[in-house]
């Protein structure tokens, strides 16, 4: 069977206002780095078929290299479905030297209704071999709890 990384969060705010969080270039930049991490964003283009560029950036390199230097990762993500306040999927490919890195790895972001906030389910297939599941996972729980923290202040 085919890997599956996962994160799962009820999230304080609507549909309506994680969809934005998950759309708006600022708002990206603020919560999508996992601890450990900054990003900035390069290209932007939020459309079915459109995508960024964001530039990952570990505040401490020594702990974990990246996979484009030692200090960043690298990724082009593409939109591939955008539902208002429903689904994002993103297609991204890390720029690396390294096999272990390469091939196209679908996240999809999808949105429920849950009480007076919004349940927000995360998967990641076609995941590089390079990245462990733990790891991932790991990253993928605490970008979850900065969207968290950023959409309930809105």
């Amino acid at each position: 069977m085919d890997r599956i990384d996962s994160g799962r969060r009820v999230i304080a705010a609507s549909p309506e206002t994680v969809y934005q969080a998950l759309l708006d270039r600022e708002s990206l930049e603020a919560w999508l780095p996992p601890e450990g991490m900054r990003g900035r964003i390069d290209r932007w283009d939020p459309r079915p078929g459109g995508g960024f560029r964001m530039i990952l950036t570990y505040l401490d390199a020594s702990a974990a290299p990246g996979k484009s230097s030692d200090a960043t990762d690298v990724v082009e993500v593409g939109f591939a479905d955008l539902v208002p306040a429903k689904r994002v999927v993103q297609l991204a490919v890390f720029e690396s030297g390294d096999s272990a890195f390469a091939g196209t790895m679908t996240m999809t972001w999808e949105l429920a209704a849950a009480g007076d906030g919004t349940e927000v389910t995360v998967t990641a297939t076609d995941v590089p071999s390079g990245i462990g599941q733990a790891d991932h996972e790991t990253g993928i729980a605490s970008s979850l709890a900065n969207l968290a923290a950023f959409a309930e202040t809105r």
